[in-house]
């Protein structure tokens, strides 16, 4: 049975915000396409190793502070409301 998770990205989205101020120019910063970008960011695909450790690079991110900006669970809000 396969886990079905998706990341939450709104921190690295703000990091590259911040940094970059828009997602093209990270994208071309980090040698992809700002499609491969928008896939990674909306959990079409996954951020590989080489890909996280070059975003790191450039964005400051810390070795430590990678699980927070790449790997936090999104909250699977329920869809049954308990009457």
């Amino acid at each position: 049975m396969a886990f079905d998770y998706s990341f939450d990205y709104s921190k690295l989205r703000g990091k590259i915000k911040e940094v970059y101020g828009t997602q093209d120019k990270f994208a071309k910063a980090l040698g992809i396409g700002r499609v491969s970008l928008s896939q990674r960011l909306n959990n079409v695909l996954d951020f590989s190793q080489e890909e996280i450790n070059n975003s790191c690079g450039i964005l400051g991110i810390t070795k430590e502070d990678i699980p927070a900006y790449f790997f936090t669970l999104k909250v699977q809000k329920d869809e049954q409301k308990i009457s």
